[in-house]
């Protein structure tokens, strides 16, 4: 389906319908994300994005409640912390990420990070009860969506040998210069909708010579040229900025279309903006691993 405007959406293998771009607050601290969620509901953004470890799931619900738009027109993610792995902790902390966030249920719920062999022998296990407690809370109502975050296949067909609800999305780095184009095609045939956190490679990539002559072909900057490559991928894109000047102008990709060529161009690049986290080298349990 081609995205004509920010209220279009992707639809989940349930039928829930995602909005085609969502507002990201990573970085964002708790006193400022009540005035950026805000800012951007107000520029018509319908699907924002937080996380247990970003501490700001407070200041994202302040700011939903502020915009005085109506909560059931707002797509909300939030995802799961790895200190909270395991059926119990996992039930525990989903009441309080609805309590921190105001809310009586989530659009979308996500494994931060998958256990890993390197820190949990029986990572498998880990990974079965912690999705138990998603699923749970997703048969309750609580949840409407439930998904994965930086999981490769291995991860995948591990939880698949487990589960009754299937993830319904993979949330991974994607941006020029880093695609992980194995872990999209596969998750994409999964039934996963693909989402890009990064999407503008932090910022690294916006002063790549290669990726500013190309947008500048479009008349675009670097980060709506980074945006919209994600979209024609089919890959839900979360860029995140407090300027609303840009969270404005992160929209605005909607009037052009890049093509095959230059499409190829941004897919083959090397190695950029490369956040250097790996599924593999998650900590066990500090919150310095960002996203």
């Amino acid at each position: 389906m081609e995205m004509k405007n920010l209220t279009d959406c992707f639809e989940l293998s349930n039928g829930v319908k995602v909005p085609c771009i969502g507002y990201g607050t990573w970085q964002t601290p708790d006193a400022e994300a009540k005035e950026c969620v805000k800012t951007a509901l107000g520029l018509g953004y319908r699907h924002v994005d937080t996380a247990w470890a970003y501490e700001n799931e407070a200041g994202v619900g302040e700011g939903i409640r502020a915009s005085g738009v109506k909560r059931e027109d707002v797509f909300l993610t939030t995802k799961h912390w790895i200190t909270e792995r395991g059926f119990e902790k996992t039930v525990r902390t989903i009441e309080d990420s609805l309590k921190n966030l105001g809310t009586d249920y989530i659009d979308l719920y996500l494994v931060h990070w998958p256990a890993v062999a390197k820190r949990d022998a029986a990572w498998e296990e880990t990974n079965a009860e912690t999705w138990r407690g998603f699923e749970k809370a997703y048969k309750e109502g609580k949840l409407r969506a439930i998904g994965v975050s930086n999981f490769e296949e291995k991860h995948i067909e591990s939880l698949k040998k487990y589960a009754t609800v299937m993830p319904m999305v993979n949330q991974i780095e994607f941006h020029p210069g880093y695609t992980q184009m194995e872990n999209v095609k596969y998750s994409q045939s999964e039934g996963m909708l693909v989402e890009a956190w990064s999407p503008l490679g932090s910022g690294a990539v916006l002063k790549d010579e290669t990726l500013c002559s190309i947008a500048a072909k479009y008349g675009k900057s670097t980060a709506q040229l980074c945006i919209r490559f994600a979209l024609q991928f089919g890959v839900l894109p979360l860029p995140k900025s407090v300027n609303p000047s840009r969270i404005a102008q992160n929209a605005e990709v909607f009037d052009f279309e890049i093509t095959a060529e230059d499409m190829a161009k941004l897919a083959s690049m090397p190695c950029l903006g490369f956040s250097g986290y790996l599924p593999e080298n998650a900590p066990a349990d500090a919150l310095v691993y960002g996203e």
